[in-house]
């Protein structure tokens, strides 16, 4: 049996980021996921915000323009209500680039990626890792997405209130000369609870819907065919190889329970998703380096009161109002309320509403670890 510190399950920007923390505070680290390339599974749009790009390195390289237009279009897709930022607000990134680099500089910290390599359960002692030895690991990090089985097998919180995703991503025709923008259509009958998009920031379109699983006629997949075929508002015509992408996005905000003796879980295992924007790359960047600090103290002390500085409960707080938009947002189930909702945007407080949610820094608090209570929340507008 082979003996590490921590075992990160799941090879995603979450398990990547919080390895590279811990054996940066030279933990042995040790990370497995069960696709055989990081390039394969993707299911993120990709989209960063400021915020992420103002408080993170992020390699420049392989992120697109910057994206300054919202529009926000009702289910007739006429006078759609428009924002526009002084600041670049958004730029979609190359993920599987991302997600080397990732790799890459976890493993220069001296963490062990395993590719092709599955969590199979625990084993006394440790974990068992299918098609290889079982691993004795002092602590264990659920990385493993929004429906974690380390979660289930911590005795944690698991998410339970889904949003169900898919979209089209393929490069644009080069010399179509749109300006980056950022479509929104807030429809019910192709996004139930949520909306259809369209990034183009003018390298890559990406063509989305996401919405409750239980009120979509037909599946997100045919309802995804329907969106492309009726043209969304700033749809380019495809040009080159056509990627489809899709998976489950929980949006019932970061879970209570998330760690024990034996694990804690990160990113999309718990719930680091924004309950309203269903954003969650920022919020797991964020909660990783919590996370990693927790860990990093908890083995070092033995003490299990560090573990309460990784509290669910009081990061959920924060969420109060976007756990309750949220809700409404999801009540939205007809088209005539759906154009109504995006009329109202248009007005002097409606549009600074929908610009604070969108150009806001409050998507997800800051965290930092503190010496002595639980975490130390920061949060911004929003």
């Amino acid at each position: 049996m082979r003996r590490v510190d921590v075992l990160v399950v799941g090879a995603g920007l979450a398990g990547l980021h919080t390895a590279r923390l811990l054996a940066g505070r030279g933990l042995d680290v040790l990370v497995v996921d069960r696709r055989r390339s990081l390039a394969t599974g993707i299911r993120t749009t990709g989209i960063f915000v400021r915020r992420t790009l103002d408080d993170f390195d992020l390699p420049g390289h392989l992120l697109g323009p910057g994206i300054r237009d919202v529009l926000l279009y009702p289910p007739s897709r006429r006078s759609p209500v428009r924002l526009t930022s002084e600041r670049d607000e958004f730029r979609v990134a190359d993920m599987a680039g991302v997600y080397a680099y990732a790799r890459r500089a976890a493993e220069t910290a001296g963490a062990r990626v395993e590719l092709g390599v599955r969590y199979a359960g625990p084993a006394a002692g440790g974990a068992r890792l299918a098609g290889t030895e079982p691993v004795a690991a002092r602590f264990v990090v659920g990385a493993d997405g929004a429906r974690s089985r380390v979660a289930r097998d911590l005795g944690l919180d698991v998410n339970r209130r889904f949003l169900a995703g898919a979209e089209l991503v393929h490069p644009v025709a080069p010399g179509a000369g749109r300006a980056p923008a950022f479509h929104c259509v807030l429809d019910p009958r192709i996004a139930p609870g949520y909306l259809g998009w369209v990034v183009d920031d003018g390298r890559e379109a990406h063509v989305g819907v996401a919405g409750y699983p239980g009120a979509m006629r037909g599946g997100v997949r045919r309802l995804l065919d329907a969106f492309v075929a009726a043209g969304p508002p700033g749809h380019p015509a495809p040009a080159g190889p056509v990627a489809r992408r899709g998976g489950p996005i929980p949006v019932g905000g970061v879970l209570r329970r998330l760690a024990c003796p034996a694990g804690l879980l990160v990113g999309d295992a718990a719930g680091a998703v924004s309950p309203l924007t269903a954003g969650g790359l920022d919020p797991c960047l964020r909660l990783s380096e919590l996370a990693a600090a927790v860990v990093a103290e908890y083995l070092r002390t033995g003490d299990e009161r560090v573990l309460r500085r990784y509290d669910g409960g009081a990061l959920r707080a924060r969420f109060r109002g976007r756990l309750l938009s949220r809700r409404a947002f999801a009540g939205i189930r007809s088209p005539a309320v759906a154009e109504a909702a995006v009329a109202a945007l248009r007005g002097r407080a409606g549009r600074a509403v929908a610009a604070r949610v969108l150009f806001g820094d409050g998507s997800f608090p800051d965290v930092r670890p503190d010496a002595v209570g639980g975490p130390v929340t920061r949060s911004r507008s929003g």
